[in-house]
Formats: C-alpha cells, structure tokens, sequence
C-alpha cells in the first residue's frame, strides 16, 4: 500500500503528483529566463521519459542534455544524451549551461565530499541551478519505501535490504551488494543543502506538515 501510495511509477501516487507541483514552481522560474537562443538545460542524472511527460520533449525553445553514467539513445531533437560524472564535470566549461536542473540524484553519491564535488561543479558550470533532494527529516525513506529506515542501525538497514523487496528495490543477492545499496543513499538536512548551496533560495516540499523534500534554486538576473 505505501508503495502504490509513494511511489511515482504509479500514475497517481502521491509522489507523482508532487513531482507534477515541483514541477510547475520550475516553470514559474524558467519564466525569469529572457533568452533569443534555446534555453540550454543540463539535467543530471536524468531521463527522456521524464521530459515527455513534462511535455518538454519537441520543444524548440528549450534544449536538454541528459548526463548520466552511460549515454543512451533519445528520440526527440530537443535532447542531448552524454556520459559523465557529476562530481567531475571538467569537460564542461565555465557557465555553459543556462541551467543545470537534477532531481533525486545528489543523495546517490555515498559520501557528502562526493554530494559538495557535484554542488561545486553545478554551481560552476550553470548560470542557474535547480537541484532537489529528498528531505533526511521526512519519517519515510522514499527508496525503501519503509518508515523511519534511514534512522536504523546500518546493519539492520544492510539486513532488511538483503532479505526483502523495499520501495524500488528487490532483496539484494548478497551482502555485498546489500552493504553497496545501503552505502550509496546518503539524505540530506536543509542546513546541509544550504551548505552546499550558499547562494541558493530553499522550496520546501509538504506532506501532512512536514518537509518531504528540499530543493535549492539559483535564477540571478539575467
């Protein structure tokens, strides 16, 4: 039940729908954006089906560049698919994108040097940034699935990801790979995305009164 209820694969989830508002609070800032050329965009960590279902795909006045660990296939013109490593963006210039938009992904990065290495290089290389993150203080971990999971002993998290199907996960075939899963989810406070991003205004996201996630956002004057 909190899986159909949380999880955005089902239409209409909850997390859908506020993925859908969050959504809407980008448009309103791409508003702010005066731009003859299209408005370059680098989505870190994402994917084409998402833009679809944004309808942004087709959209000549806005150009995508998916990056991700492996580049793949995309079917609409608007889009750009390139390998990278968001701690490590050094093959991009200075500012090259209008923004640099990510959501979900800077809470994969197993350590906070590594999720600091990604903020860095967003900051760097995009005029304007849109990063958001699931908040560490919400009770319900939103990969697990599982109330109160991210508070648990690591041990306890390693045996649960071992043993059962949680959220998006299947039971890990090993320890191993339990340990890896568990390692690699590091959530953040809000005082920790403002260290991370000092320049940055916070959207909160509420469910039931509290923060479900943190998202900071950068749109200087153009």
């Amino acid at each position: 039940m909190v899986n159909k209820i949380l999880n955005p694969k089902f239409g209409n989830s909850i997390n859908q729908k506020f993925r859908e508002k969050r959504f809407e609070f980008f448009l309103n800032l791409l508003k702010k954006i005066n731009s003859k050329q299209p408005i370059q965009i680098l989505d870190i960590g994402g994917t084409e089906s998402y833009w679809e279902q944004m309808n942004f795909a087709n959209n000549n006045n806005i150009h995508i560049t998916l990056l991700n660990l492996e580049q793949v296939q995309v079917k609409h013109k608007n889009l750009t698919s390139i390998k990278g490593d968001a701690c490590d963006l050094s093959t991009i210039n200075d500012n090259k994108f209008d923004i640099v938009y990510s959501n979900s992904v800077i809470e994969h990065l197993f350590s906070f040097e590594n999720q600091k290495r990604m903020a860095d290089e967003i900051r760097r290389v995009g005029i304007c940034y849109y990063v958001q993150t699931p908040n560490f203080y919400f009770p319900i971990e939103p990969h697990w699935l599982f109330p109160f999971f991210h508070y648990f002993p690591f041990k306890m998290r390693v045996f649960l990801t071992k043993h059962f199907d949680l959220g998006h996960y299947k039971k890990s075939i090993t320890k191993e790979a339990a340990i890896l899963r568990v390692e690699e989810v590091k959530l953040l406070t809000e005082k920790e995305m403002k260290s991370l991003f000092p320049e940055g205004k916070i959207y909160r996201e509420k469910f039931l009164g509290l923060n479900k996630s943190v998202t900071s956002y950068h749109f200087p004057k153009f």
